[in-house]
């Protein structure tokens, strides 16, 4: 131990000190706890308090040499006239044992002076066999069990509220983890749905002004204005649905309804307007059977996905036909299949940046339902492929 360590506590120094007064006034006023021995002079009683005393100065500190010592001076004390301040002092120090001792020594005492008061009450009636016999066991009892008892309850008080503060710690950083998780997640999601609405249309705004920059004819600019029009008032109308959603979920309102497969004839009416002045054509397969929609979260998946690929085929297809097509399986059970094929090669003209964002918003989108997706050249075409379980299954990220 270090010096430090071996400090007493400023408790422990007022407890030694009001013991040794209480036990000095107790003997000068004649008070023993058995006047009747007489194998020793009187003052030979102050010894044992005087020891007991100095060790309530290592109760906390050093429980494990203050007990043993204890007892020693505990017995030293009955061949004396005894002082009732000796036998409190020797309680505190089983006490303290328990309370401040190791976990193994905390856990023996209260059963060995169990078993010690046991022992002492049979010993004392076979000795004796009179009913006094029971306060011999009755006092070690009170002496040495009682005290053990009472500071094994305490500690295991202790012990219990501590694990309860861990316990209440642990579940403070789960909750603050999954918090975290859950704006994380929110976030993505968020980005997911910023990049989707407005990329589109961003896109056609970005090709459509390049274009008009780059062939400086009246008619050009006049349709480039147009698409550009058109395309900012759709991605402005877009913005105020996101906004709405998200002020729906903190005020707890019904939310916007969001776009579903339903909405794909338009989607691609919008995309033709887009991506006439290069040279593109969208065509759409909807082999889906009738009356059989799928989760809305799913849909909305799938709208988004058909989006993101109509949007980098803005971008980059070369001139040719743009085939997207969707179908299901039948049953509770089928699965929902969308795939979007775009001419691919190198392509003539303006072309509008791209980040790979939106790929990345495509498997997660998919990943989050529990389902597939791809997305690669195969020859020529550049071929999206999604594949999503009907019915919403999410899987934790």
């Amino acid at each position: 131990m270090t010096e430090k360590s071996l400090r007493p506590h400023r408790d422990d120094v007022l407890l030694a000190v009001v013991s040794a007064l209480a036990g000095l006034v107790l003997w000068s006023l004649g008070v023993y706890s058995s006047a009747d021995r007489h194998f020793l002079p009187a003052w030979a009683a102050l010894v044992p308090l005087a020891v007991l005393s100095a060790l309530e100065l290592l109760r906390r500190t050093a429980p494990a040499v203050a007990l043993p010592v204890g007892t020693a001076g505990l017995i030293a004390d009955q061949f004396t006239v005894g002082s009732l301040a000796t036998v409190v002092v020797f309680t505190d120090l089983m006490y303290a044992a328990v309370v401040y001792g190791r976990p193994a020594t905390a856990r023996r005492l209260p059963v060995t002076t169990g078993l010690i008061t046991v022992a002492v009450t049979i010993a004392s009636l076979a000795w004796m066999r009179t009913p006094q016999a029971l306060l011999i066991g009755v006092v070690t009892g009170i002496v040495s069990f009682a005290p053990a008892l009472t500071g094994a309850t305490l500690r295991n008080h202790r012990e219990a509220a501590v694990a309860a503060r861990l316990r209440a710690e642990q579940t403070a950083l789960l909750a603050e983890m999954d918090r975290s998780q859950a704006v994380a997640a929110e976030r993505a999601r968020m980005a997911r749905e910023l990049h989707d609405m407005v990329a589109n249309h961003l896109s056609a705004i970005a090709i459509h002004s390049t274009a008009a920059l780059s062939i400086d004819t009246a008619q050009t600019s006049r349709q480039a204005l147009g698409v550009i029009r058109e395309n900012s008032v759709q991605g402005l109308a877009e913005m105020r649905r996101l906004i709405g959603l998200l002020r729906d979920a903190e005020t707890g309102q019904d939310p916007v309804a969001v776009p579903t497969l339903d909405g794909l004839d338009a989607l691609l009416g919008q995309a033709r307007t887009n991506g006439s002045a290069s040279g593109l054509d969208f065509v759409l397969h909807d082999d889906r059977p009738p009356g059989q929609p799928a989760a809305a979260p799913v849909e909305l998946a799938a709208y988004r996905i058909v989006q993101e690929s109509l949007t980098n085929a803005l971008k980059h297809a070369v001139p040719g036909t743009v085939t997207v097509r969707v179908a299901r399986g039948l049953g509770p059970g089928g699965r929902l299949t969308v795939a979007v094929d775009s001419p691919y090669g190198e392509r003539p003209g303006p072309r509008a940046p791209g980040s790979g964002a939106g790929l990345i918003g495509m498997r997660e989108r998919a990943e989050l339902l529990g389902g597939e997706f791809a997305a690669g050249a195969a020859g020529r075409v550049w071929r999206v492929r999604a594949v999503l379980p009907a019915q919403e299954r999410a899987v934790a990220r």
